[in-house]
């Protein structure tokens, strides 16, 4: 009778991120992060919780959200532009030319998904 069962939403965690060894390379701060997300985003993966609200969910100071959302970022499993939060397809894609620092435009990542240069 607690047999689990996909519920009727939006949200879902995929495998891959074991299979493909994405966990092996995230803190546990930025994989607890990567899951408040995937499990409040919408259909395109989109949420738009507010620094203090992710951190007060999380129980996470400023400091270590920015650094474990620079991860994920970096690892190619969220674009971020204040407030919107995207959690990315685990797809392979292209490198993209980024300016220095953590962060990638989310321009760029949607330039690159769309198949752009």
């Amino acid at each position: 009778e607690k047999v689990r069962r996909v519920p009727e939403q939006f949200s879902w965690i995929d495998h891959r991120l074991v299979r493909d060894r994405y966990l092996e390379n995230l803190s546990h701060a930025a994989a607890a992060l990567y899951l408040m997300l995937a499990t409040v985003g919408d259909r395109q993966g989109l949420s738009y919780y507010s620094d203090r609200a992710v951190g007060d969910l999380l129980t996470m100071d400023l400091p270590l959200l920015t650094k474990s959302r620079g991860q994920l970022i970096q690892g190619g499993l969220l674009a971020y532009r204040k407030p919107l939060y995207q959690v990315l397809s685990l797809e392979p894609v292209r490198p993209v030319n980024k300016p220095s620092g953590d962060l990638v435009p989310i321009a760029a990542i949607l330039q690159q998904m769309a198949g752009g240069r």
